[in-house]
């Protein structure tokens, strides 16, 4: 039988309305909900339910808004769950990963996501820096065009987050970006498209908040989790709580090594991904790895009530 990966979403999958159907429908995410509101000492609830779309999207909101839901998903279907062998989570979504296997308390992470929130949005002022994703290249191609940009602007930009084959985001300062933008393109990359986000995440100009972070995270309890983490900074599975504590820290400059944290569970012989919170972004590059390398694959997402039933569909081929 083939192991179990549960992965969790980051940044990006939030929509006004999330969590509603499901805190409605299972008492234990409600419970989930109600100890967010308490811990953070304003009504997340309200704000994931009602909006505004805009309030919602900031990032000190959203972090703890996809922690939340992620967790609500967990507690609410732990039982009918297959036990994970390995987890995983995209940037903020490592977090979530944490709190699942029980190697960080809920109340912790929610609040210190929304911080981590904060201080990456205050590392850098508005404007200033910029993310955009580049498809259809080679990681050599993107380094080149990153390189030459940097040099030929005097700033700062470099892959931030590398999410499967041909899918590599970078970051930095806009004028760079710009200019790795023009540079790709000149060898021959097929698509490029600026990022709707309002700071240069995982990139060398993020170091004022891991500075900011890194004494709260410091002064965090981690405990050992009851599988290991594949951590997104060295694509490497960890299971030692400090060791667990530093990739947090390190994460926040470093880049999202997404492609190689799923190449590492599908080479440990997982074959059931659960995608576990809002949206599907992550089941589908999941999908689509397992595909280039010839790998039979079950993936599936779990973020509301609705999708219980195609879950247990597959269950019993788990």
């Amino acid at each position: 039988m083939g192991k179990v990966a549960w992965l969790f979403p980051g940044q990006g999958s939030q929509a006004v309305g999330m969590g509603v159907a499901l805190a409605s429908a299972e008492p234990a995410a409600r419970a989930v909900l109600q100890d967010a509101d308490a811990a953070l000492g304003f009504p997340l609830s309200k704000l994931m339910a009602e909006g505004p779309e805009d309030t919602l999207k900031l990032t000190e909101h959203t972090q703890p808004a996809i922690l939340t839901h992620s967790t609500m998903v967990v507690r609410a279907f732990a039982h009918l769950l297959p036990r994970p062998d390995f987890a995983a989570g995209h940037s903020l979504g490592e977090y979530s990963a944490l709190v699942a296997i029980g190697a960080l308390g809920f109340r912790d992470a929610v609040r210190t996501v929304r911080e981590r929130g904060r201080a990456m949005q205050e590392a850098v002022p508005v404007g200033v820096g910029a993310m955009a994703a580049l498809l259809g290249m080679a990681l050599a191609d993107v380094e080149a065009s990153c390189a030459e940009a940097a040099a030929a602007t005097g700033k700062i930009v470099v892959p931030a987050n590398f999410n499967g084959p041909g899918q590599i985001v970078i970051a930095g300062h806009a004028e760079a970006v710009e200019a790795a933008l023009e540079a790709a393109k000149a060898r021959g990359g097929r698509k490029a498209m600026k990022l709707p986000v309002s700071a240069p995440f995982h990139s060398p100009l993020m170091e004022p908040a891991r500075a900011r972070m890194e004494p709260l995270l410091r002064s965090l309890v981690f405990k050992t989790p009851v599988c290991p983490l594949v951590n997104n900074v060295d694509a490497a599975l960890v299971r030692d709580p400090e060791a667990l504590r530093d990739g947090l820290v390190r994460q926040i400059p470093g880049a999202v090594r997404w492609e190689a944290t799923l190449g590492l569970l599908l080479d440990q012989g997982a074959t059931t991904f659960l995608e576990l919170g809002p949206g599907k972004v992550l089941t589908g590059l999941v999908k689509r790895q397992a595909k280039e390398r010839g790998l039979e694959i079950r993936a599936l997402s779990l973020g509301a009530p609705e999708d219980l039933a195609t879950f247990q569909e597959h269950a019993s081929e788990m």
